[in-house]
């Protein structure tokens, strides 16, 4: 259990330093409430958001005021008002029909919980185990606004490698870690995603079109694997598997990168087993 000072004045919530400390961590640090809101509680509006940002971080998909009120059960009034100073400080947006997302900030709040050291020193010896049986570049990476952002890697010591360094921001559609992201978004969600994506065209194997993404969504989903067979670098092939969480709801993608001149694609099938692996010892670190 952890425990945090709530530092309030003048009913002003000082945003940047509580929802830092306190977002996601009921998720990552396995702090759990177990006493329901009750209207009729004095409940500090600090935890107040926290909550709300609980339940909308574990949405997985945009939701309204009264869905977030089946959760935690506030007067329809504090709900609103607390949900727009959420959106004012871009800890939420809000978005078509009065729904709401995570916002800027706790994306990168978020992201910063990934990095705390425990977890960081957990996931990076278990990104060493991968690259010393791959002899690749190995990358986690998560989805951000506008693409996928790599966290954390383990560089090949290959002479000839792909650089692609900690903060990279790669696309969606054409890299294997964001069609791994991709293929395991709810069907409203992955619908609605890939319909407005600018599917840009950077390689001659390309995907281009939206039907043929979404096809190639559905053969990721069933393999459980993505590859990216030059589709993002000339001369680049990748693979990425989807880090899930006990509720299949994905947390990031593992991948492997490497020119495709010393990387068949029977090298990067040979080499799946091991992304799987390592991806369910770091589904226990980063859940």
């Amino acid at each position: 259990m952890i425990k945090f000072d709530v530092l309030l004045k003048n009913e002003t919530i000082n945003l940047k330093i509580e929802i830092f400390l306190l977002i996601k961590v009921f998720k990552y640090h396995n702090v759990i409430v177990k006493q329901p809101m009750q209207k009729s509680e004095k409940i500090p509006t600090s935890y107040r958001m926290i909550k709300i940002i609980e339940v909308v971080g574990n949405a997985q998909k945009s939701i309204t005021q009264a869905d977030i009120n089946r959760e935690i059960d506030l007067p329809k009034q504090s709900l609103h008002r607390l949900c727009e100073r959420l959106v004012e400080e871009e800890y939420l947006v809000k978005e078509e029909n009065n729904r709401y997302a995570p916002g800027k900030k706790l994306r990168t709040l978020a992201r910063h919980i990934f990095m705390s050291s425990y977890q960081k020193i957990a996931r990076h010896q278990i990104l060493l185990k991968t690259a010393e049986k791959i002899h690749e570049t190995i990358n986690l990476v998560i989805p951000e606004t506008n693409g996928m952002i790599y966290i954390d890697r383990l560089e090949t010591k290959w002479p000839l490698r792909i650089q692609l360094p900690i903060g990279s921001k790669v696309p969606f559609h054409c890299t294997a870690s964001g069609k791994a992201y991709l293929a395991f978004l709810p069907p409203r969600e992955q619908k609605v995603l890939t319909s407005n994506l600018k599917l840009s065209k950077l390689t001659k194997n390309t995907i281009i079109s939206h039907d043929g993404l979404l096809e190639e969504l559905k053969t990721v989903a069933n393999q459980g694997f993505a590859l990216d067979i030059e589709e993002f670098v000339p001369g680049m092939v990748a693979a990425a598997v989807p880090i899930l969480d006990k509720d299949k709801k994905y947390i990031a993608s593992l991948a492997f990168h490497g020119p495709s001149q010393r990387v068949s694609i029977d090298d990067m099938l040979r080499d799946i087993d091991v992304l799987f692996e390592s991806a369910k010892q770091l589904q226990e670190v980063m859940e």
